[in-house]
């Protein structure tokens, strides 16, 4: 598991928080709000664009969990919770990898999802689990970090370009006609 630092990433309090939030590692014991967290993520994807994005099946949550809880122990993958007193608001999920020809990328940090709680959106805790998943990869002397975020999600991307990511790279999208889709039986898909 990934150690941030010695003196975990502390929100200082404000007049709109209760209590403090901790950005710490993630733990097994977080495994359910992180799945219903990463199901949420799945969710609000697939409402941007239902042909692209898988949608969320009843076993989203309990999936997600479970391959979040294969990673914990993985030296190069960084899971970070956001905690309120033993509530988890959000979390990241990143990784070290190295070159990536299909990408046109050398070694980097991959920020795989940054999530946080809607109930708790507007508080900071995004970006303090993103300066503390940057100083964690940091840490590993990655020279870059690069991410995806969905077209429609404007707020994700005023947060990343306020804390100094450029644009790169734009995916684009095209549906074949007459082709199986996510919904027909041979197209497959998450469990």
């Amino acid at each position: 598991m990934t150690k941030v630092s010695e003196n975990s990433a502390l929100l200082p309090k404000n007049k709109d928080r209760s209590s403090d939030v901790i950005v710490r590692p993630a733990v097994s014991a977080d495994l359910p709000a992180i799945g219903r967290l990463g199901a949420l993520l799945v969710r609000m994807h697939h409402d941007f664009d239902p042909e692209r994005f898988i949608a969320a099946s009843p076993r989203t949550e309990s999936g997600y969990a479970s391959f979040i809880g294969t990673q914990l122990d993985n030296p190069d993958v960084i899971v970070l919770v956001a905690d309120s007193g033993g509530e988890v608001q959000g979390y990241t999920y990143a990784a070290v990898e190295g070159y990536d020809y299909m990408s046109l990328r050398g070694p980097a940090g991959i920020l795989h999802d940054i999530v946080v709680d809607p109930a708790h959106h507007n508080r900071g805790i995004g970006r303090a689990l993103l300066d503390a998943t940057l100083t964690a990869l940091g840490e590993r002397h990655v020279a870059r970090v690069v991410l995806s975020t969905a077209t429609q999600n404007e707020a994700a991307q005023h947060l990343f370009t306020r804390s100094g990511f450029r644009p790169t790279m734009i995916k684009m999208t095209r549906e074949v006609r007459g082709a199986g889709t996510q919904s027909s039986p041979t197209a497959g898909g998450p469990p």
